[in-house]
């Protein structure tokens, strides 16, 4: 391994060291890990970035990738359509920022300038007087030289395109997309990149100079490169005089050009020592591939001479929104005039979307508000003891299903996390992999592996193995090059049965596919590796101590707000979905669990709180469960509404009583939430005989290209007792996270709510917003024109970005409406004032996350009164 490189600069007298390590470190911080899509995580894109506002991140965004991160005019002219933004609120917006202006310019005036520039359907401009308006221009120019202006890093590839001569930057691009694909493929080629075990830039530099893309001089200049990455990346930025006031700047730059594979190259050298520093080779190689490009454009102009404020098209404003003429700037003074050219300058295109962004999200908020104080007034009497409480996870998803449920029974929902707090690796029967079923942003403290006994695990991996091999022999036919040429004649009969029978009758085929492979696998019964093992200190250890099982039920049932009045039948629900050929499909799991469904965790939860041992140390502790209450486990089907269970004891004559309720109760409530969500999704017929029915054609269908809606529309985040909201239609737009704050007197739940469960919910949140406001960089485009490469993602043919974000059709209702709407989450929270100021004075991550616009807060006091902290 080389040692840590440094920068030296000598110039002007000056000299100062910088560790290229750290300067790599500081620029990831623009683009966020991106794993397999097999394994989908949502993910803010914008994670490392809070600590500027979003406005700046929107106007960097705008300058360097030419990324609109504000919803454009036609998402909000949709939204304005249906009556979801409130004039007043706008108006208001635009008072308030005009107050902090201090412009010298009469109110009225700017005002009206501001609400003309403010209306969406615009005009063009009027350039019939062009001469007249560039010498007017050049003669207020020299007002404009006081309007401080940004200046944005550029790459220099990126520069010369400005500059009009070739495109090197699109160049650049595919060659980086083709070495990123060689170096992290793991499934698609059938011959694997040379040197591979060598890093990224070593494996780079071998084959490089065989590239028949590039000419004879490049690849001379590229052979001589130096060995070592860091040398080799050090070497370049001093040979391109980037000023050692941008290096990071440039890195960034660079980083952006391609967020996808750099948050992938990224990723992986989170997962292993060994590929630490392969971010750093990833610039090496794509900086030194620039530095040979563009050799013969040096030196380039000082960019800073591009960066001039434009007159002319702020002119243009005041005669299309301050209703001036060109000849009535002469009667203005200077002082007057220069504050009119720095309204037009400052009430920019980021502005007023910003407006009309939070005059939006305050109308939701406004609504949310009503809804939930007007059914507070309503009173529930509950004329039955209650059979049964379920635990969902915040899930928007659920939200929905639980109000169904609540309707048909003496039921009780609560909402949590839903991987229950387990820091928990799987491993399920017979597998030879491990999962990690908790969020991304946490590791794995302990192991629990699913078994059996060895005769039956013996036979149920033979049943296993025959079942799989037919789909391995195939892949390795499909791979290899002699084999694929019979592959069609041998597979062809088959094949083609299949695909008309998945075609035709998609529901059928499916459903007996499914029967018949249960079937012959006829999994045995199981049990879970709880009780603590001996390990290696390499590994994480098998199963929980005592203490620790104590510690997760008991940590559970508090996040959770069970901790008394139990049911006789406690149901602990993990969520997963169910799709066919859709790459997607880890997507519409769990969202924060790596595409890994929660019905495993629910099951470790289920099975700790039944533990005698647990139990007698939880009354100790004041949580006592009484001997007539059984846990059990299901999972919940979000494509079918189906609740399906997956560990299920011996019961009592209470909970047995109950367990059969629920049975009776649960195809109500599946037809009702059926019927609820099938009207939501774009299809030809709106008009179901048979919503169950269709229901199951959308997750059997292949050629179905959104069999759910996953979390679109999702907007606030309630953190409360049920109550607050359980007679409240919030339309499947809400992660709801129970929450008594009188038994939370330091604070320290709450603190654990936003610290978890509301981080991810506004990472799941901002993916979705940035995948219906930049769908060509934050999205993923088409699904039918997807391409899956390497393994590990998708692209839109075969030589773009890694797409990091989700499909158009996740996120769109048509091609020309948005289906998700496009708010910043509002995370609610019953407590009050002081419970509120405390957890921002104990918690300046979040402090920060509000004050600059990345979430919304809000809080519902003991007597019912809503304050805004936003």
């Amino acid at each position: 391994m080389s040692t840590a490189f440094t920068l030296n600069f000598e110039k002007e007298s000056d000299n100062l060291s910088f560790n290229i390590n750290d300067l790599v470190k500081s620029a990831s911080e623009v683009i966020v890990p991106l794993g397999h899509i097999n394994s989908f995580a949502a993910r803010s894109p914008w994670a490392g970035l809070e600590h500027q506002t979003f406005e700046q991140v929107a106007r960097r965004l705008k300058d360097t990738c030419d990324v609109d991160i504000y919803p454009n005019n036609t998402i909000l002219k949709s939204a304005n359509k249906k009556g979801e933004v409130n004039k007043k609120f706008l108006e208001e917006g635009m008072t308030k920022w005009l107050d902090i202006q201090g412009l010298v310019i009469p109110r009225n005036i700017a005002e009206q300038f501001c609400r003309n520039a403010l209306e969406l359907d615009k005009q063009s401009f009027d350039t019939s007087e062009g001469l007249g308006l560039k010498q007017l221009a050049k003669k207020l120019s020299h007002y404009m030289l006081e309007i401080p202006k940004n200046y944005t890093v550029l790459t220099y590839s990126q520069r010369i395109e400005q500059m009009g001569k070739e495109n090197i930057s699109e160049e650049l691009n595919l060659h980086i997309i083709k070495w990123c694909k060689l170096y992290l493929d793991e499934s698609q080629a059938v011959w694997s990149m040379p040197n591979r075990e060598e890093g990224l830039y070593l494996a780079w530099k071998a084959m490089i100079q065989y590239d028949p893309a590039l000419n004879h001089n490049i690849r001379k200049q590229l052979k001589l490169l130096p060995e070592d990455a860091e040398h080799a990346l050090s070497e370049a930025l001093i040979e391109l005089e980037i000023p050692k006031s941008k290096l990071q700047d440039y890195l960034e730059a660079h980083l952006l050009a391609l967020p996808g594979w750099a948050g992938m190259i990224l990723w992986r050298s989170q997962q292993a020592t060994q590929e630490e520093k392969l971010l750093l080779e990833y610039l090496a190689v794509r900086i030194s591939l620039e530095c040979a490009l563009v050799k013969s454009y040096l030196p380039l102009p000082d960019p800073k001479v591009e960066e001039q404020v434009l007159i002319e098209p702020l002119l243009l404003c005041w005669t299309q929104w301050g209703n001036m003429l060109l000849s009535d700037w002469a009667k203005l003074s200077s002082t007057e005039a220069k504050a009119r050219l720095l309204l037009a300058d400052r009430f920019d295109q980021f502005v007023r979307n910003r407006l009309w962004l939070e005059a939006w999200e305050k109308t939701y908020e406004v609504q949310l508000r009503e809804m939930i104080t007007s059914k507070q007034l309503i009173s529930v009497q509950q004329t039955k003891s209650v059979m049964a409480q379920f635990a969902f996870c915040i899930d928007v998803r659920s939200e929905p299903f639980r109000r169904q449920l609540e309707k048909v029974g003496p039921f009780e929902t609560f909402g949590t996390a839903g991987f229950f707090g387990l820091p928990i690796e799987t491993t399920e029967l017979g597998s030879a992999h491990c999962h990690e079923s908790l969020p991304v942003m946490f590791k794995p403290e302990y192991k629990v592996i699913e078994a059996t006994s060895d005769a039956d695990l013996k036979l149920y991996k033979q049943r296993e193995n025959t079942a799989n091999s037919l789909s391995h022999t195939f892949k390795t036919m499909k791979h290899n090059m002699l084999s694929n040429l019979l592959l069609p004649e041998i597979s062809g009969p088959w094949l083609s049965l299949q695909t008309l029978a998945r075609s035709f009758v998609p529901q059928k085929a499916g459903y007996t596919m499914r029967k018949m492979r249960k079937k012959w696998l006829h999994k045995p019964s199981t049990k879970l590796s709880l009780d603590h093992l001996h390990t290696l200190d390499s590994e994480l250890p098998v199963g929980f101590s005592e203490k620790e099982q104590v510690f997760y039920a008991r940590q559970a049932l508090k996040m959770m707000g069970l901790t008394d009045h139990f049911a006789p039948l406690v149901v602990i629900c993990g969520h997963g979905s169910h799709s066919t050929n859709n790459p997607y499909s880890s997507a519409l799991d769990c969202g924060a669990c790596g595409g890994a469904s929660s019905g495993f965790n629910a099951r470790v939860l289920a099975t700790l709180c039944n533990f005698p041992k647990v139990r007698e140390e939880l009354e100790k502790e004041g949580i006592l469960i009484p001997k007539e209450t059984i846990f059990v486990a299901a999972e919940h089907i979000t494509t079918l509404d189906e609740l399906r269970f997956l560990y299920v004891p011996e019961l009592s004559e209470e909970a047995q009583e109950s367990f059969d309720c629920i049975q009776t109760k649960l195809s109500k409530v599946r037809d009702e939430a059926n019927a609820e969500r099938i009207v939501q999704l774009p299809t030809l017929d709106c008009h179901y005989k048979n919503p169950k029915a269709e229901v199951q054609r959308f997750a059997e269908d292949w050629s179905e290209v959104r069999p759910e809606w996953g979390l679109a529309r999702n907007a606030t985040f309630i953190i409360g007792e049920r109550k607050l909201t359980k007679e409240c239609n919030l339309e499947g737009r809400a992660f709801l996270h129970n929450y008594q704050w009188k038994n939370d007197v330091n604070g320290d739940i709450l603190a654990k709510i936003i610290a978890g469960p509301a981080k991810v919910a506004q990472w799941i949140n901002l993916q979705y917003y940035a995948s219906t406001v930049a769908p060509h960089y934050y999205g993923s485009g088409n699904k039918t024109t997807q391409t899956i490469t390497a393994g590990i993602g998708v692209m839109q043919g075969n030589a773009s970005d890694l797409l990091s974000g989700l499909p158009w059709q996740s996120v769109m209702q048509s091609d020309q409406e948005a289906y998700h709407e496009p708010l910043r989450l509002l995370v609610v929270i019953q407590a009050p004032i002081k419970h509120i100021e405390r957890l921002l004075d104990l918690d300046p991550v979040f402090l920060q996350k509000v004050q600059h616009g990345w979430i919304r807060l809000a809080s519902i006091d003991p007597e019912g009164q809503w304050k805004s902290w936003s």
